[in-house]
């Protein structure tokens, strides 16, 4: 992929982006190739990072590097592999998360252990240790969801943790401002990834959830990481503490 001089808005910045080889991450990351960007890709398995990273062809501007966002000696490592090959982090998107859906009763404390470690401990985690690396001026963007905007029978504890990743934005926000660093949060509603399809698995259950959003339909990756390109680039300069829904309007509006 190679940027244009009609579309490099992230031309000489390097972005990491975890979770960044499926979803929302991978059409990020082809977003920000597209734009200019050199971009840094992790997760968990190492075979969806090299498939990813061929799917992507973007040559040395490229690094897809596997780390577990929930182990701080993980991202010790992943921090010390970036600063060798691109030496410095001008945008993070904390993307990488997980989702399990059930009833309150069902949960068992591995279930809680495993979705706050990768939805809250990881996002933190990932923004301590980028610090170093991350310029001032630099954008944090955070994954978060609109099922932190409304009650969902089975989202007790993934909606906490996003409600928890996405509060980030606006601490974060106060924090880092001697920096001139902006962190927002976007919070998508039914998006058609891999795991939207794993936890709504039948047709049936995805039409209920196409008929509950106001614009009718699913959204893609390729929205979301418009929304995330946007709020990291310098149009959106003067935003900053917010949690943009990204969701067709299912968290605040009811289908007539």
């Amino acid at each position: 992929m190679q940027s244009t001089s009609e579309s490099a808005r992230f031309d000489g910045r390097t972005a990491l982006i975890t979770g960044g080889a499926t979803g929302m991450g991978f059409a990020t990351a082809g977003l920000l190739l597209d734009e200019g960007a050199k971009v840094v890709i992790t997760g968990r398995g190492e075979d969806r990072l090299k498939r990813a990273a061929e799917r992507l062809d973007a040559g040395d501007r490229l690094l897809a590097l596997p780390a577990d966002v929930s182990k701080p000696a993980d991202l010790d490592r992943l921090m010390g592999e970036v600063r060798e090959h691109f030496g410095r982090i001008d945008v993070v998107f904390a993307n990488a998360g997980i989702g399990v859906f059930k009833r309150i009763e069902e949960f068992t404390e591995e279930d809680f252990d495993s979705v706050v470690d990768a939805n809250f401990k990881g996002v933190f985690f990932t923004v301590k240790h980028a610090l170093p690396l991350l310029t001032d001026g630099g954008s944090i963007v955070i994954n978060a969801s609109w099922t932190h905007h409304r009650g969902l029978a089975v989202g007790s504890l993934y909606a906490a943790t996003k409600a928890a990743a996405a509060n980030l934005a606006k601490t974060l926000a106060s924090a880092l401002s001697d920096r001139g660093i902006r962190v927002n949060a976007i919070s998508p509603g039914y998006i058609d990834t891999d795991m939207f399809r794993e936890s709504v698995p039948t047709d049936e259950a995805r039409e209920a959830s196409r008929q509950d959003v106001v614009l009718g339909r699913i959204g893609t990756p390729e929205e979301v990481a418009s929304a995330v390109a946007f709020l990291a680039s310098d149009a959106a300069s003067y935003v900053n503490g917010v949690d943009l829904l990204v969701d067709g309007g299912v968290a605040n509006s009811i289908p007539a």
